[in-house]
Parts: C-alpha cells; structure tokens; sequence
C-alpha cells in the first residue's frame, strides 16, 4: 500500500511564529530565495523540499539558521504579511546600497546582501554556487525577479482600458462557494511535479499521468465524494468542481482522474454495499487499486440495455460466470484498462435461476499484482487515438471468468445463495434507470471540464487579440486584431455564452448534489444531457475557432490550443454521444408533452388552445414581430419570450409531424427516426432556452453593481448571438420581421464593441495560471506596432 503519510495541502494554515534575524549575513544571503518561494503567496510541496533539501547539506550555514530558515519554508505556515514586507523592505533597501544591477542573479543580490552591513567577514565560495544551485534548481528568472525588487520593470504593451469590474471580484463570483478548494488546487498544479512534459511517447506518457493522479490521490482530491470512513466528505459537488477545476492542466490526466474516481470509485459507491465500501473504496481512494469502468461494447456503445456481455449465476458455487459471447460484445474503450487497471466495474445482462434481469453491474478481477492479465481475461490496447493518449485505453474479452456472488454490486438487486433475485424496485425499466443515474455526474462533469478546455482557449485568444496588431490607417500605429468587427464577432458571443454555461452548470451541479430534495432525478438527468451536448459542441467549435483566431501562431504546439482541441473532441461522444443526449432529451419533451395531453379532460384542452392562440396574438403582433428599439431588443422578456416561442413551437410541431406519421400507419419507431433532425432541433432549442433562464437567474442575484452591469452585457450578447444564429427559423415563423432580423445583426454588434474592452479581463477572471495555460503567446507581450 502506499504510503498515506505526506500532509495533504488542504488543511488549515497557520502563521509561523518565528522570526528570522535579517541583521545576519547568512540569513541575507538566503533571504532573496525566500522572497521568490513566497512571491505569489503560496509555497508548493516539492518547491519546498527543493529548497530545503539543499540548505540542509550547507556547512556554511550553523544548524540553528539551518533550521530556522527550513521553518520558513513550511508550505504549510506561510509568513505573516508583517514578516514577507520586512523582507522585501530588507531587500530594496540592502539592494539599493549593494553593487546590483537588474542583471543580476539571484546568487549575485543575496551575496551582496550578505556583504551590506556586515561585519566584513567575506562568506565562503561554497555558499554562491549552493545559492546558484537553488537558483537553478527552481528555474527562476533571477533578473526579472531584481529587475522588479528595484522598480526598473520594461513598459507593458498597450492593451485595452481597465475594465469597469473589479477583476478579483469577478472571479470570486466564478469560483462560487468551492473558491478555496479551486484556488488549493490552481496552486497545486503549479507544483514542479505537475509541469507539462512535451515529447512523451505514449508508455511513458501514460505513466506520467499515473504519477499525477497518484499525487491528486496523495492530496485527498480523488475520494472527495466518497463518505468520511473512506477518505472523503460525502459531497459530490466539491469532487466535480475539482475534476472541472483540473481540466485547466492535462486533460489526459482529468479523463484518467475521472475514469478512476468518479466512474470506478462511483459504481463501487453509489451501486455497492456497505461490505463493498469497506473492502474497496479506501484503496480505490488512495490509487492503491487502479480499476476501469466496463460497460461500453463494441456492437452496443450507446445502447447501453441491450449490452450482451452475460453473467449468468451458477448456485452450485455461488459464484457468477462473466462472458464475452462474441467479439462484437467485447468491451470497448475502456480507460484504464490497457496497463494500469486491477480490478473492472463490468455491465454484463444478469440471468439466474433461468430468468434474464437485465443490465447489472460486477466486480471483476482483470490484472494479476505482476501487470498480467488474469486466466480468462483477455486485454488489448486501442493504441494511438487522436488526443488523450496519457490515458490507457483497451479492450476487455472475458471467457467463462468466474467471481464470488459477493462481486454483484448489490444495493438495487441481490441474489441469494440458491439464486432467488430480489429487488426493492420491482419495475425493471426504474431499475434500469436507477443504476445508470451514475452516469449523471459523468455527464456534467465532462460539461464543465470541457468549459474549461473553452475557458483555456478562450484566454490564449483574446489575450492574443488584444496584443497581436495587424494593419491600420496610413501612417498610424497598426490596430490589436481584437479591434476589428470580425475578431470581436469570431470571439466575443462564445465568451458570452461560455459565461452563460458556467453559471447553468453551477446551478445543474448544485441540484444534482442535492439530488432527491424537491426535484426528480429525471429532470436532472434531462438538463444534464442537454448541456453536455450543448457545452461539449461549443468547445469543439470554440476551439477551432481560437485557433484560427491566433492565425499561425494557434497552430504551434506550445500554443496547446491544438493540444486542447484534440483531447476534447472526444468529449462530444463520450459519456454518451451528443446526437443520441439530444434525442433523449426531445423524446423526454413529447413524453410530457403527451402526457399533458392525456391527462387533460375536454376543458382542459380548451383552456390548452385558448392559451396557444393567446400566445400567438401576444407573440406574433404586427407591432411586436416589428419594434427594432435597442431597450426591447436588450430586455430580457423579450430575449425569454423568443427562446421559449422557439422551443415550445418546435415541440408541438414535431409532435405534430410524428402523430401524422403514426396516424398514416407507420411504425412508432419509424416515425420517430423519420423526424429525428427536427428531434435535436427542438432539443437545442430548449437547451438555449434553460441557459438563458439560469443565466438569468445568476445576474440577478449578484449584489455588486459593476459585476451585475458587465454580467447583464454579456447576457444581452449571449441571448442575441443566438437569436441571431436561428433567424431563418424566427423569420420563417413571422416572429421577426426584415427590419428586426437587420437591428438584432446591429445589436450583436453593438454588444460586441461593449464586451470588447472588458474582454481580457473576463478571461483573467476565469483565474486560469499562466503556468497551466504553456502558451507564450497569451503570457508575454506580443508585437508591438510595425
């Protein structure tokens, strides 16, 4: 087992008590190193260790200021703000008196310190080149850091007005009641030990990201959903917003995080047992048992029910007896399966006692402790993909592998001894669906990770924009590309509506914690799938088009926004694919649908096209579908009013086209395939519809003024943006007229030239570290005019 010794980082912190003796030579000698481990506030582990590690082999230095410094130097007891500015104060000063130029090292500043106001005796060589080495060692740019302790840093590049926000407000707002884990773990990233390492090939690759899981799992973060007993707090909410949080790094390492402790650990804990927590969710917790999530097949990938992996129970040994019937059944992209996985949660159909029970879920042994594959088990890896190739994925066959009865993870269904099935959900279909809501937090969970992928994206671009200039007037300094109109159209509505799924998926995230509190698991897992389509569309095509918007520059691979839009493509197919998510939704709108209909007696569907034809005399008025003032366009009721008209007119139209289909004698089935392209239609439609309603929902709970205006714009663009996207539809529908279509262009616009100088710093807001981004084009200063 691994060692579960090292202190985690998110603990409390306490100030150290001591005080070091700046008056000592040796202590000034260091005191440079210790400004820089503190500069941003927080000191990672093995920063730490780097730095103390060194000056504990140092004889210049006497054990008591050994000691003393090392004290200092406690990730865990980080300087009171009265000690960091006597240092800074003992630095400008001391550096101000010393020979030191802003092309110094820091070896150079800390031995001149060491000679100011000494008592003459010259320090031995031996301590420049330990201080040298330190310097080395942590990769610090020893001249920036003088240049900026003496005030002579270079001018920055012109770059757009300060915004009318407090930027740090704005990404307090962001970072929501979870903002000290999110902060913890933007900082632990920021650790040496999690710094990109490029030119991997794909074994070594993979057990990078091992490594980086294993010190997640080091951290705490991996059992963050799991109950208290086992490592954990029990809180869903917080394992997802740190899962969202860590797809600013690797996304190879998220996927692997997620397949790990969300999908392995999840199944193990929300479809076991008390017995199965105990025996397994600690090492699962800890990475001490690295396990897959087997349930997608090669002939059945999203047909989940109809999987044909079997477990058929034999009472003689009480044991169940999991196969692959044909290769077509085979397990198929299973993350964690290729080299690193022990033990797999296996969707197989039950049969016992003579009887098929449908879907359920097992634990099945894979690996051997030596790596090997266990007797009947057969492993392939899927090799080279298009991204994500940090993370292991195979193929699993199983040939007649046998397993104790105590593997079903049981706490929907048990099997008795003598093969008797039992369960407290006697429908099948409920039971089916009760097992699978584990996939809800999968889903939302792949949402927000790839919101961050867009958020990282986003970032390299506008920064990019606003630096990059390219052409201008006759003898005029050239113009930031985020100037001209189509930079800012290319950009800014997916900035708008990257903010608009933010706080829809905070709100999604939030009800789903608290899941069983008021509202149906099923509506939940509607509004999941819907935005994980939505959300997992919009990175892909925000993406793209963040790297066109950089030109050439977005295609180099320090650039990483190739690097993020590879690893992210496959978010729009896993966790269920984005076209099948948005038939279910459509099919879950016309059950309703239908069901409202049927439920209602004759005054009922009286009242229904009493409303139907009030609304079209209220929605489609002459001086309605006309008005081009900015104040209607802006406002809100009429931004709602377009996208509910929208969705619940495309619901009972396609409801319409599938009645008329069955009613002709066609088959259920083949009418709702005939009409599935006006299905996902009407399924976006809503999504827009429910994003605009949440987004809504955030800005007017926001109390500061300034981030509720800046908010309100982004609102205004977000629901125009994707107005304007449809307007074939609307103007189809004489919900518009001409005219309007033209003023709703011309408010985009205008919207675009509001958000324009405030859009760098609602990126910076997004607190995305300039380590985790890698790309040199958003984090130094572009080109400046020709």
């Amino acid at each position: 087992m691994r060692s579960g010794s090292r202190r985690p980082l998110f603990v409390s912190r306490i100030h150290s008590a001591s005080m070091l003796d700046t008056d000592s030579p040796r202590v000034r000698a260091v005191l440079p190193l210790l400004y820089v481990a503190w500069a941003d506030g927080v000191l990672t582990p093995s920063e730490a260790e780097t730095i103390r590690g060194h000056l504990r082999t140092q004889e210049w230095l006497d054990a008591s200021t050994r000691e003393a410094i090392c004290d200092h130097l406690d990730p865990q007891s980080p300087p009171t703000p009265t000690q960091y500015f006597r240092w800074i104060r003992t630095l400008r000063d001391g550096a101000g008196d010393a020979a030191v130029t802003t092309r110094s090292s820091l070896a150079e500043l800390g031995m001149a310190l060491a000679n100011v106001g000494g008592d003459g005796t010259a320090l031995p060589e031996a301590s420049r080149r330990a201080l040298e080495d330190i310097e080395a060692a942590l990769n610090i740019d020893g001249e920036e850091v003088v240049r900026d302790l003496l005030g002579e840093r270079p001018e920055p590049s012109p770059v757009e007005p300060e915004a009318p926000f407090d930027t740090d407000a704005m990404r307090r707002l962001l970072d929501g009641p979870h903002a000290e884990l999110r902060e913890d773990i933007r900082t632990l990233l920021q650790d040496p030990v999690f710094e990109y390492q490029d030119g991997l090939g794909t074994e070594a690759y993979r057990e990078q990201v091992l490594r980086w899981c294993e010190h997640l799992a080091d951290q705490g973060l991996g059992a963050l959903a799991y109950p208290d007993a086992y490592g954990g707090g029990g809180d869903m909410e917080k394992f997802i917003v740190a899962f969202e949080t860590l797809a600013y790094h690797d996304l190879s390492l998220v996927v692997k995080f997620g397949v790990q402790f969300g999908l392995f650990g999840g199944s193990i804990h929300h479809l076991g047992t008390e017995r199965h927590h105990e025996e397994y969710l600690d090492r699962v917790g800890t990475l001490d048992l690295p396990g897959c999530f087997a349930m997608t097949e090669w002939g059945h990938g999203s047909n989940v029910r109809e999987l044909e992996t079997t477990a058929r129970y034999d009472p003689t040994t009480e044991e169940f007896v999991i196969n692959t019937p044909h290769d077509g059944a085979r397990k198929e992209w299973i993350g964690n399966a290729a080299a690193h996985g022990q033990v797999a949660t296996v969707f197989a159909q039950l049969r016992t006692d003579g009887e098929e029970h449908g879907v359920h879920a097992f634990l099945v042994p894979i690996r051997a402790d030596d790596g090997t594959p266990k007797p009947r088990v057969r492993i392939e890896d899927c090799g080279e993909k298009v991204g994500l190739n940090g993370v292991d994925n195979g193929r699993l066959w199983f040939d007649q592998v046998r397993i104790p009865r105590a593997n079903l993870l049981d706490r929907y269904a048990q099997v008795a001894p003598d093969g008797t099935y039992d369960s407290p959900i006697p429908s099948s279909g409920k039971r089916f669906f009760t097992m699978l809501s584990t996939l809800i937090g999968g889903r939302i969970s792949v949402a927000r990770a790839g919101l961050s992928a867009t958020k990282s994206g986003l970032t390299i671009a506008v920064r990019y924009g606003n630096r990059r200039r390219q052409f201008g007037p006759k003898d005029e300094p050239e113009v930031p590309l985020l100037d001209y109109r189509t930079h800012k159209r290319r950009l800014l509505p997916r900035l708008a509506t990257t903010y608009a799924l933010h706080f829809a998926l905070d709100d999604l995230t939030a009800r789903f914690a608290r899941k069983g509190r008021g509202e149906s698991l099923e509506a939940i897992e509607a509004e999941a799938n819907a935005l994980k389509a939505y959300a997992t569309w919009h990175t892909s095509a925000t993406l793209q088009e963040a790297r066109e918007a950089c030109g050439g520059q977005g295609y180099r691979a320090d650039t990483r926004i190739g690097r993020l839009r590879a690893d992210t493509d496959v978010f729009t197919t896993f966790e269920g694919d984005n076209t099948v998510l948005m038939l279910q939704v459509a099919k879950g709108l016309l059950s309703d649908f239908q069901r409202e209909f049927r439920d209602m007696n004759l005054w009922g569907m009286a009242r229904l096209v009493a409303d139907e034809v009030a609304t079209q005399v209220q929605e489609l008025n002459p001086v309605v579908t006309r008005t081009t003032d900015p104040d209607h366009l802006r406002a809100l009721p009429f931004q709602q009013s377009a996208l509910t008209y929208r969705a619940e007119k495309q619901l009972q139209n396609v409801g319409r086209r599938l009645q008329r289909r069955i009613d002709d004698g066609m088959e259920p089935f083949d009418a709702f395939v005939d009409v599935q392209d006006h299905l996902v239609q009407c399924a976006r439609a809503d999504a827009e519809r429910v994003i605009l309603e949440r987004f809504a929902d955030a800005v007017e709970g926001v109390e500061d003024a300034d981030l509720r205006e800046t908010l309100t714009t982004l609102r205004r663009l977000f629901a125009l943006s994707r107005i304007e996207a449809d307007l074939d539809w609307f103007l189809e529908a004489g919900y518009v007229s001409g005219s309007k279509a033209k003023a709703i262009r011309g408010a985009v616009n205008d919207l675009c030239d509001e958000v324009r100088p405030q859009a760098e710093a609602l990126v910076n807001a997004f607190g995305i570290p300039d380590a985790l981004l890698g790309a040199p084009i958003a984090t130094k200063p572009g080109p400046g005019p020709k």
